[in-house]
């Protein structure tokens, strides 16, 4: 006998199973399904950006292409530091005059379109002498953070006689505090603070808290003193260097068994290069201090740690501060506080100071944290790259230890972390210099090709390395390139730079029979036209270039290097050399002058070397010569070879 056994899935998922016997008989039983069990993951915070930050991981990045935020008009893209500040500037100045309409035109702006509501599209509520105001819109104000109109709030309140609440009062003092009582940049305006005009003196060297301001009179209003009240004033005149009448506050809190937070301590560590003179002194106060939190069972955190390395880095004492230094990062470890960039900016300037012995501290630096993602903890954090890339090229001279750096910076979104324009221009100045004093030429201009222009545009010192570079190693098949780069960063008024580029087509005369350099010398007879022609237009402006003789005498002889078709050029700057010889300092090389010769010899103009060894015998320079080639190469006529006499003489016919 045997059994065929047939199994199908009914809709409630139950079981059912035919059984034929051999002799026909049917059984049908039906046997329960085991319950699906469907499990739904947990819901993943998603940011507005994380989609497109998805679809842009599955794309390389284009290097030819400008940033992104230049790409409104392909024919605006800027290609100079100045353009690319006044493009940005020009189109955030746009958006501003959108907003003083919006807030100047408010009736026309009273529709609300979205649902729920967006506030940052409404005009702001103003505030006058005659608003109706309470506590609930000085809060509400506090909360949003507009400093201005809080205050008016608050003034209001005190002229009606209103009461505010100490808590609230506390409220506007840390405001006050965190601003000094002056209105900061709207956050909006990134362009603005990305290339601000005080980029280089955005640490303050001396005091700019307003004493007796509003904020010392809502300290003085809250009664008894809280630690809150406290922190909030110590720490607004540490961040505005009233050092000393911060410090005192911090012992007139201790005397009086105010138990601080930790980060007012860190505030007070931050400025002890003020408070004292000597390092052996400052290392004592921040150990005291120290030992103060340690009392008070205040655990340190990371502010703690980089405001000891930043006290430490004040140090003028290297071997102290190299000593100070090792000391409280080993502490901080075994309290198990993780450094940030920042903590790694200071150990740098501690470590690798101009004047003190060579250190390697960047090597464990990097060793340690090489491809880590970083995110900023800390406001020195996007000092880092600037200053690593620094100790690779001036202290170190190390072109491996710059590659790395460079390596961490475009790894995840290290690069957020490079600071703002003029950090990242160090960053890439250091770097670039580096590689051209290192690498071989061609390794250099393949990294020149994908930074510049769109991410850096080499400075007029930048570029003088890189031309210097091309000179010592004879690669003048890449002057056409860099002559138009400086064209467009318009660093054509430089002298400098004019002169050692001359001097680079001059001296490295390209071999035309050479592959690949057919075509140098015509090009370079071309950027010399192109130079002649804007120095000329210089004159006619306020930077203007001043033309000398060596400069057209070079000019002259790439002239007269090129094609056949450039002599009418060379002849018009010859004439130009010999019309201006009273108000140009110096003259031509008598080199320069002779290929002109030649030049004119080859194009049967006996006239012009006629002029040349005119202006050259005027000039007290060497001209037989001049007077033996033109007597070789021209049938002179009578009237022709009695000038050449009447000029040298017969006695160069004898030699």
């Amino acid at each position: 006998m045997y059994l065929t056994r047939q199994f199908r899935l009914l809709p409630k998922s139950s079981l059912v199973r035919h059984i034929t016997s051999g002799n026909g008989t049917h059984y049908t039983t039906t046997t329960p399904a085991a319950e699906e069990h469907i499990e739904i993951p947990n819901r993943i915070e998603r940011s507005p950006t994380d989609l497109l930050q998805a679809l842009a991981s599955t794309v390389g990045r284009d290097p030819t292409a400008p940033h992104y935020k230049y790409h409104d008009d392909p024919f605006l893209i800027p290609m100079s530091n100045v353009a690319k500040r006044a493009y940005t500037l020009s189109k955030e100045a746009g958006r501003k005059a959108a907003s003083w309409i919006k807030e100047e035109h408010r009736e026309l702006f009273l529709h609300q379109e979205a649902q729920p509501p967006i506030e940052k599209f409404a005009p702001r509520m103003v505030y006058t002498e005659e608003s109706e105001v309470d506590a609930s819109s000085l809060q509400q104000i506090i909360a949003q953070g507009e400093l201005t109109d809080a205050v008016l709030v608050y003034n209001l309140l005190e002229q009606k006689g209103i009461e505010v609440s100490d808590e609230l009062k506390q409220s506007l003092l840390e405001l006050v505090c965190f601003y000094n009582n002056q209105e900061p940049l709207p956050e909006d305006f990134l362009e603005e603070r990305w290339f601000s005009e005080n980029s280089r003196r955005r640490e303050r060297h001396g005091k700019t808290w307003k004493d007796g301001d509003l904020a010392e009179k809502l300290y003085a209003a809250l009664e008894p003193k809280t630690p809150q009240s406290y922190a909030a004033l110590i720490r607004g005149m540490a961040k505005y260097l009233q050092c000393e009448r911060a410090y005192a506050l911090l012992q007139e809190a201790n005397e009086k068994r105010i138990q601080l937070d930790t980060n007012t301590y860190n505030s007070i560590i931050q400025i002890i290069s003020f408070l004292k003179e000597t390092a052996d002194q400052r290392w004592q106060l921040c150990n005291d201090l120290l030992q103060q939190m340690a009392e008070q069972q205040l655990r340190p955190n990371l502010g703690t740690l980089n405001a000891a390395l930043q006290c430490i880095s004040s140090f003028g004492n290297f071997k102290l501060a190299r000593s100070s230094a090792l000391k409280i990062l080993s502490e901080f470890k075994q309290l198990g506080v993780v450094p940030s960039l920042g903590t790694y900016y200071f150990l740098l300037i501690i470590f690798c100071r101009e004047r003190a012995p060579v250190s390697h501290v960047i090597v464990d630096i990097l060793n340690e944290i090489a491809g880590k993602h970083f995110k900023i903890e800390h406001q020195r954090d996007t000092y880092f790259f600037a200053t690593a890339m620094d100790v690779c090229r001036n202290h170190l001279h190390d072109k491996a230890l710059a590659k790395k750096v460079d390596e961490l910076l475009h790894t995840g979104n290290n690069y957020d972390l490079v600071g703002d324009s003029f950090k990242e221009s160090i960053y890439y100045r250091n770097y670039l210099a580096l590689l051209c004093q290192t690498e071989t030429i061609e390794d250099f201009m393949r990294t020149y090709d994908l930074l510049v222009p769109n991410i850096y545009i080499p400075e007029p010192g930048i570029m003088e390395e890189i031309l210097r570079a091309l000179e010592i190693n004879a690669a003048v098949e890449h002057i056409p390139r860099i002559w138009s780069d400086m064209v467009i960063f318009d660093h054509t008024h430089r002298e400098s730079l004019l002169l050692l580029l001359l001097r680079i087509m001059v001296d490295n005369r390209p071999n035309a029979d050479a592959p690949g350099q057919q075509q140098l010398p015509e090009q370079c007879a071309k950027v010399a036209i192109d130079m002649y022609n804007k120095i000329e237009e210089s004159l006619k402006r306020v930077r203007k270039v001043s033309f000398t003789g060596h400069m057209l005498g070079d000019i002259l002889t790439l002239i007269v290097r090129g094609d056949s078709s450039s002599f009418d050029k060379a002849s018009e700057v010859f004439s130009y050399i010999d019309k201006q010889q009273h108000r140009i300092p110096g003259t031509p090389a008598e080199s320069a002058l002779l290929e002109y010769v030649e030049a004119t010899v080859k194009n049967k103009a006996p006239s012009q070397a006629l002029a040349t060894l005119q202006y050259a015998v005027e000039n007290n320079m060497e001209a037989t010569t001049l007077a033996q080639r033109i007597n070789e190469g021209f049938t002179l006529s009578e009237v022709h070879l009695a000038k050449l006499k009447s000029l040298v003489g017969d006695g160069f016919l004898d030699k």
